[in-house]
């Protein structure tokens, strides 16, 4: 009978202490879950103000060339994206210089034939050193700059792996990016914090945030032009000067039979990407992709490596 009673004893002196376990783990639980609740309002109430507010009352922001000036600068004009955003821009009555490595007199023509903008092609090869700067620098000259959109090489994407890149092509790149970008940005900043407004936009790629096999070069150029753009903003911001890092995935030409949801034709992104200026430092500039960018953030990194083997080695 004794040790009936002592087990009864045990028994209640051990459910009293499993109670106080599970009311202090319901506790945790539920403030671990009030958290993760908080955190998906933000990032909701962030998709809404980002992407869709400024679209559904456009008449609420100044228009483009009163608030940051009536040229813009786009550097990379022959690329997918930089020729799209020059487009919009002219649309919105900005005066376009088109900065590229090769000739881009007939885009230049094109834009200002259809939007009835004054336009400018400048050929800089930056792939030549410093020399590149003299001809943008004339061009410049006495212009009301209130835009820079510099442009990442898309070709990047397709670049063999680092070890089957030759000296001079990674040079060639380190130049026309990684160079071309912080000269740009050096020639067009000062005029635009004299004037204490301006635009710089700064187009890299959503593979800044995770490290990418067989395109490492293009994983680093990214990640330097993303926190370039991000050191601007704090440095510059209370000047007055908006710097945005634009971090898209995929996006296709316009026009092209190819693309969908997840990869909108360059003129259907870019509106939607102008339509943050102002609004976000960094964004994918198009709220679908922005859902593909939490969902990275979302992934351990070695997913991520494992599906970006999985589709190098299916190309």
């Amino acid at each position: 009978m004794a040790a009936v009673d002592s087990f009864e004893l045990l028994y209640r002196e051990f459910a009293r202490s499993c109670n106080s376990c599970v009311e202090t783990l319901a506790i945790v639980g539920a403030l671990y879950t009030a958290s993760k609740a908080i955190i998906l309002l933000r990032d909701c109430y962030s998709l809404v103000r980002v992407h869709f507010f400024p679209r559904l009352m456009p008449n609420t922001r100044l228009a483009l060339g009163r608030r940051f000036g009536e040229w813009a600068v786009i550097y990379g004009a022959s690329e997918t994206i930089g020729k799209a955003y020059a487009e919009e821009l002219a649309r919105q009555g900005i005066c376009i210089v088109l900065v590229s490595q090769e000739c881009v007199s007939y885009t230049a023509n094109a834009i200002s034939e259809t939007y009835r903008v004054d336009t400018m092609g400048v050929v800089a090869d930056f792939s030549q050193g410093h020399t590149a700067c003299k001809p943008v620098k004339d061009a410049l000259r006495d212009k009301d700059i209130g835009f820079l959109v510099n442009c990442l090489d898309e070709s990047l994407g397709n670049s063999p792996n680092f070890t089957g890149l030759s000296e001079d092509q990674l040079w060639n790149e380190i130049n026309r990016n990684i160079a071309a970008t912080t000269l740009m940005t050096n020639l067009v900043l000062p005029g635009m914090v004299e004037k204490r407004r301006g635009a710089v936009v700064n187009i890299s790629s959503g593979a800044c945030y995770r490290p990418s096999p067989s395109k490492a070069v293009l994983s680093a150029f990214t990640a330097y032009i993303d926190n370039f753009s991000r050191a601007l903003h704090h440095e510059y911001g209370h000047q007055g000067i908006f710097v945005q890092s634009l971090i898209p995935f995929q996006v296709a030409p316009q026009g092209a039979s190819t693309g969908g949801w997840l990869k909108p034709q360059s003129d259907v992104y870019v509106r939607h990407a102008v339509s943050t200026l102002g609004i976000s430092h960094r964004t994918t500039g198009y709220w679908p992709h922005t859902l593909q960018f939490q969902l990275l953030q979302s992934l351990p990194e070695w997913i991520w490596v494992f599906w970006s083997r999985m589709l190098s080695s299916s190309c």
